[in-house]
């Protein structure tokens, strides 16, 4: 690819993965909170989770999708925040799937190496439009700026050439790795934010538990606990969407860290074979 050709590619790829994410985030997350209104209001809501099918009424015992309802206006929020997560997982299994590539990384990048160390830059290329994926995108680039450093023409010294490569790899680097991270910053935030929406629903909840006795006048423990287990739904949804949320968050950073290592391990191998074998 030549010098002309290389930043439109780079551009035009950047522009598709920023088009996506703006996609995600101005539609799904509406879809979603639509969805879980949808869920509340007639899941949730129906007639055949309340005694004598009254909605205002009491939740059949041992009926937790009718106590869910109970829980009061936050309990949508909640659970659109938990679809969300969901959402989110099962877009980055995709993405960075076919970012990982085929085959194992680790095997990817000892091929690399060794295909390096005998000067046989093509079969590592071929390699690398074998294995596919982020990390072999980056190698690739490596690999062609190495190819074009050995025959240039240009007055360059060697660490010149070796700064010319890293600084190619770098940049690889730099349109890969946002692709990977995309849309993790929804499963950070969620994983603060539910936590705190499911305890504002439980204090609201018990507001509302202690203003009724209030105004009912004798203490009735069966309203009291029953209020106070309707609250505490908040709380279960909050923390459960959180754990997830977490959970989701450390898995895909534990991978994407790997795939940069094997980036970092890579470039550092191709950079010092150049600087070894041209002196």
């Amino acid at each position: 690819m030549s010098k002309s050709t290389k930043p439109a590619a780079s551009a035009a790829k950047k522009a598709e993965s920023g088009q996506f994410s703006r996609v995600f985030a101005y539609f799904i997350i509406p879809i979603l909170l639509v969805v879980a209104i949808l869920l509340f209001n007639y899941v949730l809501g129906a007639k055949a989770n309340f005694e004598n099918g009254d909605p205002a009424g009491h939740p059949k015992p041992g009926n937790y999708l009718g106590m869910m309802y109970k829980g009061g206006t936050l309990v949508p929020v909640l659970m659109a925040n938990f679809l969300l997560v969901i959402a989110v997982f099962i877009e980055r299994i995709f993405t960075i799937t076919a970012a990982s590539g085929k085959g194992s990384i680790p095997t990817f990048v000892r091929k690399v190496q060794s295909f390096l160390s005998n000067d046989n830059v093509g079969d590592a290329i071929k390699e690398c439009d074998k294995q596919r994926g982020s990390v072999a995108n980056v190698v690739k680039a490596g690999l062609g700026k190495y190819q074009e450093m050995a025959t240039t023409t240009e007055a360059l010294d060697r660490d010149q050439k070796v700064l010319a490569i890293s600084k190619e790899i770098e940049e690889a680097t730099s349109l890969e790795l946002p692709m990977l991270e995309r849309n993790l910053v929804i499963l950070a935030t969620i994983s603060s934010i539910a936590t705190l929406l499911g305890l504002l629903g439980t204090v609201i909840g018990m507001i509302k538990a202690f203003s009724a006795l209030a105004t009912a006048g004798a203490p009735d423990a069966v309203a009291l606990s029953s209020g106070i287990s309707e609250a505490l739904i908040n709380t279960a949804l909050g923390i459960g969407t959180s754990a997830f949320a977490i959970i989701f968050y450390n898995f895909f950073t534990t991978r994407i860290d790997g795939m940069t290592y094997a980036i970092d391990e890579a470039g550092f191998s191709i950079a010092q074979t150049f600087a070894a074998k041209h002196k």
